[in-house]
């Protein structure tokens, strides 16, 4: 009996301090940021370099988000990297069915996650969002990172190229993570959007 408590006992601190000191390497780096905490909201989930949010296949404007994530030298494909989006409907609403739990409450169900593959790519199959029904700022989609060394951090918003919605004053400078105003293309019968990230960039305080 008090063997078996002992090592119980033995286990659980065991564990305990390997989870402390899992958590304690998860670290939010370049300032203040509102719902960063969702980008570590996959759980256990598998996570694959592509993506599909919920909506896309009844979207009537369907969109592609693609890239490479690179290392901080800006020639190295990133690796394992964790890139957490979501956005407004078609619009401008963050949508809920209701059921949603932590950020999803604020974000919306049209969220989700990705892991780079070897080559640093990603790829979100989604919808094109709308800008907010106040009309006061551009449609946009909210990244942000999670590194393998723990780092977590917000990205410079995707922003579209020609929205007469879109100033100076919606953009950071410089951008986090590189040029968030992107050019919205055509192909394969849906909208495409490219923007490769690195990490660190632009990110105070990241060393």
């Amino acid at each position: 009996m008090y063997l078996r408590l002992i090592l119980f006992s033995c286990s659980f601190l065991l564990f305990s301090c390997g989870r402390s000191q899992e958590n304690k390497d998860i670290r939010l780096v370049g300032g203040p940021c509102e719902g960063c905490e969702a980008v570590l909201e996959f759980g256990n989930e598998k996570l694959d370099p592509v993506d599909t949010l919920p909506g896309f296949v009844s979207a009537e404007n369907k969109l592609k988000i693609t890239g490479t994530i690179f290392k901080a030298d800006a020639k190295t494909p990133a690796e394992e990297v964790v890139l957490y989006i979501h956005h407004t409907n078609a619009d401008g609403i963050y949508p809920n069915r209701g059921d949603e739990k932590d950020w999803a409450k604020r974000h919306g169900y049209i969220r989700g996650w990705i892991k780079t593959d070897k080559d640093g790519r990603y790829t979100f199959y989604t919808q094109v969002p709308g800008s907010y029904p106040d009309g006061r700022n551009p449609a946009h989609i909210h990244p942000y990172i999670l590194e393998p060394n723990g780092k977590y951090y917000y990205l410079s918003a995707y922003f579209f190229e020609g929205d007469p919605l879109l100033t100076s004053h919606h953009m950071e400078d410089p951008p986090r993570g590189g040029d968030g105003v992107v050019k919205l293309k055509q192909a394969d019968g849906m909208a495409l959007i490219e923007r490769d990230f690195v990490l660190g960039k632009g990110i105070p305080d990241y060393n």
